[in-house]
């Protein structure tokens, strides 16, 4: 827990998120803001015919950790089914309230356990996860 909350892994997925601009004609858009800090992710989602992500569009006005959790989730949600998203988003909550040991079963989220200690930053880490989560099953239908 001694690693700095604001490392240069964070910082440099925070810059580069991607589907960083919102789809055309979405199947489902879900925004999702953080009344603790203001922070704001829209997550546009499409569909292929088997029900996995086939194409993702994002707004992200968030502070760092939003940032770097939207681009981790950016980076591997294509390919995903609803149930999937749903998943990491609950092992995500899970892992930050402390009722798991380990990271989400998702690329790159041991990058937070600095911010398990914060539980101010927890609602902006989980965001991005959220809203691709709702904004899959609605588009499923």
């Amino acid at each position: 827990m001694n690693a700095p909350l604001y490392n240069t892994k964070i910082l440099r997925l925070a810059a580069e998120i991607p589907f960083h601009e919102r789809l055309a004609e979405p199947a489902a858009s879900v925004e999702k803001r953080s009344p603790v800090c203001g922070s704001r992710v829209t997550v546009d989602i499409e569909l292929d015919d088997q029900g996995r992500v086939a194409a993702v569009g994002m707004l992200v006005r968030a502070c760092a950790l939003g940032q770097a959790s939207a681009s981790l989730m950016g980076a591997h949600v294509v390919g995903r089914t609803a149930d999937e998203i749903a998943g990491a988003r609950d092992q995500l909550t899970a892992w930050l309230a402390g009722e798991r040991d380990a990271p989400p079963d998702w690329p790159g989220m041991e990058i937070f356990a600095p911010a398990l200690a914060h539980r101010g930053r927890h609602a902006s880490i989980r965001l991005a996860f959220e809203a691709a989560a709702q904004a899959a099953a609605e588009a499923r239908g």
